[in-house]
């Protein structure tokens, strides 16, 4: 099969075009023919060696964390699915590779397609979407009336995340460009800060949780629009403690996480309010709940560019560079 891997860490050139033989599913894998995948700031991550002490691949690795396909064979333990079902997934994080023509995925991370979209669409969806519940759902809780900031609305993550704030009766705030102020209001955004032109953290205040997307001063700055007992989720910030226990790091690594995180987390304390770093798991489970809130048209994809998925190395390179106006970038195997 036709795959894009890496065989060391680098830069855009270390990606390339290869031909691997297709994957031997075991017995509760679903073998997926791939459809559409998605382009996610992870990927290039993993393909610099960022996390190459917290997750330890295998090179040469086959690139890609999200998939939209149909299932051409199961396992002899899969139940929940069949040759043929219209499917979407987040890999596990230690079967990534999605950037292929088939991958064998675990019945319990994928999930039936949301019906009222394109394989495309679908694609879009699964690592943003999962990460957006397990911020606000799974980990902050957040209840009617209260009062969310979204870092990057226009961003992958971000336009999932403000839907998904409203849809759970948040009040929400984000940070965009003026050029996209129309469509994080359109999302469901009730404040849009100019982040060019203004300080968010001088117009914000007594807000019960933050999602920070983007790390460094802004999620410095994200501390102090929250009101006591607060809650600083961030993806992109420092890992902490917790997240190395998470991956069964061993107790080197994780005093190393917990010094890593020391500065943000007493500047959270002093205050008064928490921090934590959030890297998003695999969840069939999610996925379908998702999938009940987006057929019902909550929530809606945004797809910046579709490329073939022969030009897997132009849809890289136009993510990387920030060339997408909003959401996602999709490669298209069929």
């Amino acid at each position: 099969m036709k795959t894009f891997l890496i065989e060391k860490y680098g830069d855009q050139s270390a990606l390339r075009v290869a031909e691997l033989p297709g994957p031997a599913p075991g017995g509760d894998d679903v073998l997926v023919k791939i459809h559409a995948a998605s382009v996610n700031p992870l990927d290039f991550k993993i393909r610099d060696g960022a996390f190459k002490r917290i997750l330890p691949y295998r090179l040469p690795l086959v690139l890609g964390n999200d998939l939209a396909g149909v299932v051409v064979r199961v396992g002899s333990a899969v139940t929940r699915f069949a040759v043929g079902d219209e499917v979407f997934a987040r890999p596990d994080k230690d079967r990534i590779g999605t950037f292929a023509e088939f991958i064998a995925v675990h019945q319990d991370d994928l999930a039936l397609k949301p019906a009222t979209l394109t394989m495309a669409e679908a694609a879009s969806l699964p690592l943003v979407a999962l990460t957006s519940w397990q911020a606000l759902v799974e980990r902050a809780q957040v209840q009617p009336g209260q009062k969310v900031l979204i870092h990057a609305g226009s961003g992958g993550v971000g336009t999932i995340a403000v839907q998904l704030a409203k849809h759970l009766g948040a009040h929400v705030a984000t940070t965009a460009s003026a050029a996209n102020a129309a469509l994080v209001k359109e999302l469901g955004a009730d404040v849009v800060i100019d982040y060019r032109t203004q300080g968010f953290e001088e117009l914000l205040d007594g807000y019960d949780v933050v999602l920070d997307t983007l790390g460094g001063e802004t999620l410095e700055k994200s501390l102090r629009v929250l009101k006591p007992g607060g809650k600083a989720i961030s993806i992109a910030g420092p890992p902490d403690a917790d997240f190395a226990r998470e991956l069964g790091a061993n107790p080197v690594l994780r005093q190393a996480m917990n010094a890593l995180s020391l500065k943000t987390r007493r500047h959270a304390e002093r205050q008064g309010v928490t921090y934590s770093f959030l890297f998003m798991k695999a969840s069939g489970d999610q996925l379908r709940e998702l999938t009940r809130i987006i057929d019902a048209g909550a929530i809606r994809p945004v797809v910046d560019r579709v490329f073939p998925f022969d030009q897997t190395h132009q849809a890289m390179e136009y993510a990387e560079k920030g060339r997408a106006k909003a959401g996602k970038v999709v490669i298209a195997m069929v």
